[in-house]
């Protein structure tokens, strides 16, 4: 299926968040998961005063298609934690910013069950009114499957239900239309890909590192994660830099070792 790409001449940010909390200390190796929500206020905060518009993806879009020019970032929140209501949502509101959190959509108002075997602590997930609380607040809900599987591991039929069903599942939990996508884990195939399209999303988001630039497939969207250690210089080094570019980084790369390279050959001669 013929990809429908991105327009814009600006790097635009996506930033990727999962728990906003702080990490307890079962959490272990995966307290980079929990951003302590003192820390998020900083980094919105900080967003807001360097000119940057922080919106959920439905606002992102005009963005990414060159319709509007601006210092924007795509905020997404993965999972649908309860924290991402009490604490990432005054923040934002706070800040006057909008964002989009993918939801699990058969496990609305549980926990996050496909961490249990990795040691992952159980925490709870947004429920029904939760969930419409979000969305009454100006924010985005997005589909992230129906059970968080690894999308490479399960067959055609079954990747079907679990992308195309989370969308019907959420929209009738929340009386909202639902347009994006997150593939669980980053991973995914090509047909996973088409199968969303097909499914009516609009954009799909992955976890290859990058800001968004020209001729991106908008079904497979780049973003920078922000963790449990992501202090506020590197928070400004992702969103306003090439720092987490690969193609810009190369690029950098090359042009700085082929000057190195230049000079020593006039310095030889």
């Amino acid at each position: 299926m013929a990809p429908n790409v991105t327009a814009n001449r600006r790097p635009i940010p996506i930033l990727m968040y999962h728990q906003i909390a702080v990490a307890p200390p079962e959490a272990g190796l995966y307290r980079s998961l929990y951003v302590p929500p003192t820390e998020f206020s900083r980094q919105m905060t900080f967003l807001r005063y360097m000119g940057y518009r922080g919106l959920s993806m439905t606002a992102l879009q005009p963005y990414l298609r060159g319709e509007k020019q601006g210092r924007v970032v795509g905020i997404t929140l993965d999972d649908g934690y309860l924290n991402n209501l009490t604490h990432a949502l005054p923040v934002l509101e706070r800040n006057g910013f909008s964002s989009t959190c993918y939801v699990v959509s058969q496990l609305i108002g549980k926990t996050n069950a496909w961490d249990r075997e990795a040691g992952i602590p159980q925490t709870l997930l947004m429920d029904a009114p939760q969930l419409r609380q979000w969305v009454a607040a100006g924010q985005d809900v997005g589909a992230h499957t129906r059970h968080h599987v690894r999308l490479k591991n399960i067959d055609v039929d079954r990747s079907l239900e679990e992308i195309a069903l989370c969308k019907s599942d959420l929209e009738e939990a929340t009386d909202a239309p639902v347009h994006h996508f997150c593939y669980p884990y980053g991973g995914y195939e090509s047909q996973h890909r088409d199968i969303a399209q097909e499914a009516g999303y609009q954009t799909a988001t992955n976890s290859r590192r990058s800001r968004c630039h020209l001729n991106e497939d908008m079904m497979q969207l780049p973003r920078l994660p922000v963790v449990h250690s992501t202090n506020l210089p590197s928070f400004l080094l992702k969103v306003a830099t090439p720092h987490e570019d690969p193609r810009r980084t190369l690029s950098l790369w090359l042009k700085a070792t082929n000057a190195i390279k230049g000079l020593r050959q006039t310095e030889e001669v």
